[in-house]
């Protein structure tokens, strides 16, 4: 199905050809009509489908057609990070870019003073994440009664963060005759509670991902705890690694490993919770453009970097589960390209390794180093 199949405004019409979207992908052509029919929506989606075109793209033909002459907040989007709330944002002011909406980024970590001063002057969409948006609310900045439609964007990712409480404070401020829209990559017990409470008879739609073909080369150095730091010098330079994504476990542990690579002529970054909002996209950015070798990140922070073309990926620490190992080194081998991932076990974490093993018999090479005394 071509997008011109939905009759869009032509506006719309416009930008999408811009960005070169021709036909919809299998959640677009079953969201976009869903919502144009102002039918409440339960959509079963990860990341990678075309989800975020697939709610933008009817939210703004709606707002198109209600004719408001002012900016009014209608379209609230919530989402589980400040990197998906910036990705969400870019993609809707490219898709509105010749529409008269204005656009308002909330999210913690950065001062108030900006975002309240655009707030104050008028917004017709807000992309939040939740503890910003709660204060906001609380503090009388952000009024919904206006709020004609409202995205959860990746809620059991909000979930697993921590945000229950807030999001549960958040659906009460929601009118109850808006449109509401739940995204998530899976329906545990607590997001079926909420949709069953939130949404009024939904249209559920529940896309599988196609896997794609992957080629990763694993592989484990067993090594001793205070050896690490050496041994990861030592295969970024032998290797002549560029574009390398470290995992920590810990943002002190993270801050270290970097202040030791840059000690020893390797340029690295942090990314963490601890970092201002705009020290991580600043970061971000400069992996992206090459700038930076490398970017060391906790697992939580990492869920917001979304890189096509990442060649390494390293596990400084062991992840606790093999859950978290697979969505780790998932984030290398992408589009066709070979991915490295390699893992760094010191004897405290021989227990983690052997649970991965067991998923990933037999394509788990052990290499061997020189630093262990």
């Amino acid at each position: 199905m071509t997008f011109d199949s939905f009759h869009l405004h032509p506006a719309l019409q416009k930008s999408i050809a811009l960005k070169k979207y021709t036909a919809a992908t299998p959640i677009q052509e079953q969201s976009i009509p869903a919502i144009l029919t102002g039918s409440d929506l339960l959509a079963t989606a990860q990341t990678g489908t075309g989800k975020t075109a697939s709610f933008l793209i009817p939210i703004f033909q709606k707002l198109v057609n209600q004719k408001i002459n002012r900016p009014q907040l209608r379209v609230l989007v919530l989402v589980p990070t400040r990197e998906l709330a910036v990705q969400v944002e870019e993609e809707g002011r490219q898709l509105a870019q010749f529409l008269p909406l204005k656009f308002a980024l909330v999210f913690g970590g950065v001062s108030t003073f900006h975002q309240i001063k655009q707030i104050k002057s008028g917004v017709d969409v807000i992309i939040a994440t939740p503890g910003r948006l709660l204060d906001l609310i609380q503090q009388k900045v952000i009024h919904l009664s206006t709020l004609t439609t409202l995205v959860l964007d990746e809620a059991d990712r909000m979930l697993d963060m921590g945000f229950s409480k807030d999001i549960h404070k958040i659906l009460k401020y929601i009118p109850g005759d808006s449109q509401k829209l739940l995204f998530s990559a899976t329906l545990p017990p607590e997001i079926q509670d909420i949709a069953k409470n939130l949404l009024y008879k939904p249209v559920h739609i529940t896309i599988e991902k196609k896997p794609e073909q992957r080629t990763i080369e694993q592989a484990v150095y067993y090594v001793n705890k205070d050896s690490k730091k050496a041994l990861l010098r030592h295969v970024i330079k032998e290797q002549s690694m560029k574009n390398v994504l470290v995992f920590a476990r810990t943002k002190h542990g993270a801050d270290k490993i970097v202040k030791d690579l840059v000690k020893n002529g390797i340029s690295a970054e942090a990314i963490h919770s601890n970092k201002s909002q705009n020290a991580r996209l600043k970061a971000l950015h400069n992996f992206k453009e090459n700038a930076t070798r490398v970017l060391v990140a906790t697992d939580i922070a990492s869920r917001g970097i979304d890189i096509q073309h990442l060649p390494y990926v390293i596990n400084y620490e062991m992840p606790q589960s093999t859950e978290t190992y697979t969505h780790r080194i998932g984030r290398t081998g992408r589009a066709g390209n070979l991915g490295i991932a390699l893992s760094f076990c010191d004897p405290e974490e021989k227990k983690q390794m052997k649970n991965i093993s067991k998923i990933y018999a037999g394509t788990l090479q052990v290499k061997t180093h020189p630093f262990n005394s």
